[in-house]
C-alpha cells in the first residue's frame, strides 16, 4: 500500500483542522492547537488502520479509539463527522441520525449539545470514555485492553473468534507528566498486553509555555523501562512514517506499543503555532483567514466540509470493517447454535444484565455475638455471588489477604500475561490507576471490582468520579473503614473520607453493619446497572445481629431502617456500620432504664433519599427532636438528619495510634457515653 499522502488525504486532514479552529471559534473557547496539530495522525489511523463500522459503532469487536488528551475533543468530533457515525440511542438500537452533524460541530461546547468541550460517554455516540482529567484516558486504555484479553479466552474458539480487537490512544505531554499513566503504563507492560497502542504527541507546549520548564525525561527510555516497544514519528504530517509505525505496531507482539509523534501545535497558525497561545483559547478570526490561506483554504469559509471530503473515511472504514463485521456476526450465531448458554452470557454481558440465577447460593450468617469483621463476611459474599456471575472479576492494590477480595474457588484463577482467563487481578500498589483501569474494563462488558484500604480513597477520587459521571457499575470495595485501623494510627485512620463519598453525585456508598448488611449490600452493588457504588467494610469483628430480635437486613435497601425501638421514641439512635451494634447496645441500655429510644441503621444516605417522604418520615419522625448520631468519622453532613439541635458522636479530629479500646474510650465511642449523650439530648429537647 502506498502510505504516501495526495490530494484527497491533505484535503481530508485540512477539513479536520479546520473545523476545529472555526468551532472553538464560535464557542469562544476551547483548545484549537492540538486537534490542528494531530489531524494528521487522526486522519491515519482512522482512514487505514481502525477496525471500526461507522453504521454499527456499538459492534464488540470494534477497535477502541481512545482521546486521552480530552481537550482536543474537537478532533474526535470532526473525525466521526467526517466518518459518518450513526448514532446509537439509550436503547442500543440505530436512530438514523448521525452520531455527529455539522450543526452539532457549530453547537460545540454549548448547552444539551452532543459536543460538549470534553468528550462524554453516553452523550454522544462514538465517545468510547469520558476523558480530560489527564491520564484517566491512558488507564482506561489499559482496561479495555485487559478486558479484550479476558474476552478472547472467554469466548474465542479456534479459528471462531469474537474478540480480537486493538485499543489506540492518543495521548499528550499533560498524560506523560500525570502519575497515573506511569502507574498504568508499568503495569501494562507487566501483562504484555500487545493489543494496546499509545501515540504521544510530543508538541512539547504546555500552558505555561514549553515543557522544558518542568519536564525533561527520555519518555522513550522510560517505556522501554516498562517493557513496551517504542517507535518514533519525527513529524505529524509525515502520514507514511505515521502508517509504517502503526504497521509496526499491528506486527508487534508480546508488548505494548508506545509511538511518539513529534507535532507543531496550532499547525498552519503563522503568529501562534508552536506556542501555549495555540493552546487552549481561539485563534482569533484574522488569525484564522491567515491560517486558511497557509492551508489553501478558502479564508472567508467557515464550517466548510468540502464534497470530496464527505465519503473518504466512511468508505475506507466500511471496506474494511463490513466484511469483518459480517464474519463476527457469523460466527455469533454458531456460538448461538452450538453454545447457546455461552452465547446468552455475552448477551447479558452487552446488555448489563446478571445471570438468571445469580442470587442463588447466597451464604447466611447466624446471630453471633463474637461475630466478623464485613470484610471478612464481604469476602464469603463476594465469593458466592462471583461463582454464579461469571464475569465478575477485580482484585485489589496489593492489599487482597487484607481486604479478604480473593476469588478462592476452584477455576477462579489469576490473571497474567501468561493467563489471561484468570479473574483475580493483581494491580500493584497503583490505586488511582486501578480505579481507571476498572472503568475501562467497566466500558467493555465486564462487572469489575477493586479494593484498598479506605484512606486510600483519597488515591482513586477521580476514577471514582468519572465512574459516576459515566454511570459505570464499578464496585469499589474499602475496607479497615475507620479508627477502628488502631494501631496503624492517623494515617491510616480516615475521617473524611465517608464525607468525600457521600458529596459525589451518582455514586452509591453503603457501610454495612453487620454480616446479613454486607451481603444486602453487595446485592445492591450489583443489581446496578448505571451507578457505581462504594462499600466500606470494617477491619474489626462486628456482632452479628440477631434478626429476629431486631429487623431484617432486607432494610438495608431502603437506606435507612428502623432496626429496633419504641413507636413513638423519645430520641432515636442514628449509626452506620461498626457503630450500629454500639447504638444496639445503648438502645438496650436505655430500654432497660425506662427510656423509649430507637435505632436506626443508616447503611446508604443515597439510597435513603430516594425513598418516598412518607418512608422517611416513618423511619425518622420529624416530632422526635432528640437525635444522636453515631460514626466513627467526621461530621459533614449529618445535620440534616440530626437538625441543628442534634447530637453528634463522631470524630473532630484525627485519629491516634493505640489499640481500638483505648481509641474508643479517647473519642466518647463508649456505650457509657453514646447513654449519656442519648439522656441529654431527650432533657434538651
Amino acid at each position: 500500500m502506498n502510505h504516501a499522502a495526495n490530494a484527497v488525504d491533505t484535503l481530508c486532514i485540512n477539513t479536520l483542522r479546520t473545523l476545529a479552529m472555526d468551532a472553538v471559534q464560535k464557542a469562544n473557547s476551547g483548545h484549537p492547537g492540538t486537534p490542528m496539530g494531530l489531524a494528521p495522525v487522526g486522519y491515519t489511523l482512522w482512514n487505514r488502520f481502525l477496525r471500526y463500522h461507522p453504521e454499527h459503532p456499538d459492534w464488540p469487536n470494534r477497535d477502541r479509539f481512545v482521546l486521552s488528551v480530552g481537550h482536543a475533543s474537537m478532533l474526535l468530533y470532526s473525525l466521526l463527522h467526517l466518518a459518518g457515525v450513526v448514532e446509537i440511542d439509550e436503547h442500543g438500537k440505530r436512530s438514523g441520525n448521525p452520531a455527529i452533524s455539522l450543526e452539532d460541530i457549530k453547537q460545540f461546547r454549548q448547552m444539551d449539545s452532543k459536543t460538549p468541550g470534553h468528550p462524554e460517554y453516553r452523550m454522544t455516540t462514538g465517545v468510547e470514555t469520558t476523558t480530560g482529567p489527564l491520564g484517566q484516558g491512558c488507564a482506561n486504555s489499559v482496561g479495555m485492553a485487559m478486558a479484550e484479553r479476558w474476552l478472547a479466552q472467554r469466548f474465542n474458539r479456534d479459528a471462531n473468534v469474537l474478540f480480537d480487537y486493538n485499543v489506540y490512544t492518543l495521548c499528550g505531554d499533560g498524560d506523560m507528566m500525570e502519575g497515573i499513566s506511569s502507574e498504568a503504563a508499568s503495569l501494562a507492560g507487566h501483562l504484555k498486553l500487545a493489543n494496546l497502542c499509545w501515540i504521544y504527541d510530543n508538541n512539547t507546549i504546555s500552558i505555561e509555555g514549553h515543557t522544558e520548564l518542568a519536564f525533561s525525561e527520555d519518555v522513550i527510555k522510560r517505556f522501554q523501562a516498562y517493557g513496551w516497544h517504542t517507535l518514533h514519528v519525527t513529524d505529524a504530517n509525515d502520514l507514511k512514517a505515521l502508517s509504517d509505525a502503526l504497521d509496526t505496531f499491528k506486527t508487534n507482539t508480546g508488548a505494548p506499543t508506545l509511538i511518539v509523534v513529534d507535532s507543531v501545535i496550532g499547525y498552519g497558525s503563522p503568529h501562534k503555532h508552536n506556542t501555549s497561545a495555540a493552546h487552549g483559547e481561539p485563534l482569533g478570526v484574522d488569525e484564522i483567514r491567515l491560517t486558511k490561506a497557509a492551508y489553501g483554504w478558502p479564508e472567508d469559509s467557515s464550517f466548510l466540509v468540502p464534497d470530496e471530503a464527505r465519503s473518504v473515511l466512511h468508505d475506507a472504514l466500511v471496506a474494511r470493517a463490513r466484511p469483518l463485521y459480517e464474519q463476527w456476526t457469523q460466527t455469533l450465531s454458531r456460538l448461538e447454535q452450538y453454545e447457546p448458554e455461552l452465547a446468552d452470557e455475552l448477551r447479558r454481558m452487552r446488555a448489563g444484565e446478571m445471570p438468571e440465577h445469580w442470587e442463588d447460593r447466597l451464604p447466611s450468617f447466624a446471630s453471633d455475638a463474637k461475630g466478623l469483621a464485613s470484610r471478612a463476611s464481604g469476602g464469603e459474599v463476594l465469593n458466592a455471588f462471583a461463582q454464579q456471575i461469571p464475569w465478575l472479576l477485580g482484585g485489589s492494590a496489593d492489599l487482597s489477604p487484607s481486604t479478604k477480595t480473593n476469588l478462592t474457588f476452584d477455576g477462579a484463577g489469576r490473571f497474567s500475561a501468561e493467563d489471561y482467563s484468570g479473574r483475580n487481578l493483581h494491580f500493584g500498589i497503583r490505586e488511582h490507576a486501578m480505579g481507571a483501569i476498572a472503568n475501562g474494563m467497566a466500558l467493555s462488558y465486564l462487572r469489575p471490582y477493586t479494593s484498598t484500604f479506605l484512606v486510600f480513597s483519597d488515591y482513586m477520587k477521580p476514577p471514582i468520579r468519572l465512574a459516576a459521571i459515566m454511570e459505570l457499575p464499578v464496585v469499589f470495595v474499602f475496607t479497615h473503614d475507620s479508627i477502628g485501623v488502631g494501631e496503624d494510627g492517623p494515617t491510616h485512620q480516615p475521617i473524611e473520607h465517608l464525607s468525600q463519598l457521600r458529596a459525589t453525585p451518582g455514586l452509591l456508598t453503603l457501610r454495612p453493619g453487620d454480616a446479613n448488611e454486607t451481603l444486602e449490600a453487595w446485592k445492591i452493588a450489583l443489581a446496578q446497572t448505571h451507578r457505581p457504588s462504594c462499600i466500606v467494610l470494617s477491619r474489626q469483628n462486628l456482632p452479628t445481629l440477631d434478626r429476629t430480635q431486631y429487623a431484617a437486613a432486607s432494610g438495608t435497601a431502603r437506606g435507612a431502617y428502623v432496626l429496633a425501638g419504641a413507636e413513638k421514641p423519645e430520641v432515636i439512635l442514628m449509626a452506620t456500620g461498626s457503630e450500629v451494634s454500639l447504638a444496639v447496645d445503648a438502645y438496650e441500655q436505655l430500654k432497660a432504664d425506662g427510656v423509649a429510644a430507637r435505632v436506626v441503621s443508616m447503611p446508604s444516605w443515597e439510597l435513603f433519599e430516594e425513598q418516598d417522604l412518607a418512608y422517611r418520615d416513618s423511619v425518622l419522625p420529624p416530632a422526635v427532636k432528640a437525635r444522636v448520631v453515631v460514626e466513627q468519622a467526621g461530621p459533614l453532613g449529618w445535620d440534616r438528619y440530626v437538625g441543628q439541635t442534634g447530637a453528634k458522636v463522631v470524630m473532630n479530629s484525627f485519629g491516634a495510634s493505640a489499640p481500638l479500646p483505648k481509641l474508643q474510650a479517647k473519642f466518647g465511642f463508649t456505650l457509657e457515653n453514646v447513654v449519656k449523650v442519648a439522656k441529654e439530648q431527650i432533657q434538651r429537647s
